[in-house]
């Protein structure tokens, strides 16, 4: 599958990304072979390969790692303590997207 340049520049857009031209050529040439890849693995059969639901270890759907479980923290006055701007019991961020 071609991807084309414009298809790399619409991606970094949609990503807030300002790439070189050097940057979107590799990113096209990176990204044409990582489908190329996957189109490969189509060709596999996978016909008789049982679903697996983990792949970490064998369990049933639901299962978990452990139980969740609260676990000893800050409280909010604590938390803020240490922040450079704050106020409503929150941290305040500068803004960090701008279009």
């Amino acid at each position: 599958m071609k991807i084309t340049e414009e298809e790399v520049r619409y991606i970094a857009q949609l990503a807030n990304l300002e790439l070189s031209a050097e940057a979107i050529a590799q990113y096209s040439h990176d990204m044409e072979e990582i489908l190329t890849y996957i189109d490969k693995l189509d060709e596999l059969d996978t016909s008789a390969v049982e679903p697996m639901a983990q792949v970490i270890y064998e369990g049933t759907e639901t299962a978990t790692l452990r139980d969740d479980v609260p676990a000893p923290s800050f409280d909010q006055e604590t938390a803020l303590r240490a922040a450079p701007l704050k106020g409503a019991g929150y941290f305040k961020v500068p803004k960090v997207i701008e279009r």
